[in-house]
């Protein structure tokens, strides 16, 4: 019976200790990156432990942003880029129909 109670603790005990240095692994790896990533701002993605500045939509495509709405959500998101080298568009400029 001694035999039983003592090979049941070390299993108990392997078992803790394990799970113990994986919730370590995981904070280490994810955890930790992810709240210092989203706390600047930027895009954590899990899968390929990638911390991404987010990029407007008009430096990947070339166009000027138009819109003053457009442009001033833009700006409210806090995304920067060539954005903020564009001259702020006119209060009658005519949205585009693309």
């Amino acid at each position: 019976m001694n035999r039983t109670i003592d090979r049941l603790k070390l299993i108990f005990l392997v078992v803790f200790f394990v799970l113990s240095a994986g919730s370590f692994v995981y904070h280490l790896g994810w955890g930790w990156p992810e709240q210092k990533c989203e706390a600047a701002g930027d895009w954590w993605d899990w899968r390929s432990r990638t911390c991404a500045h987010p990029i407007p939509i008009s430096d990947i495509t070339g166009r000027v942003i138009k819109d003053r709405a457009a442009y001033d959500a833009a700006k409210a998101d806090g995304i920067t880029g060539k954005t903020s080298e564009l001259t702020r568009p006119s209060a009658t400029a005519p949205a585009s129909k693309d």
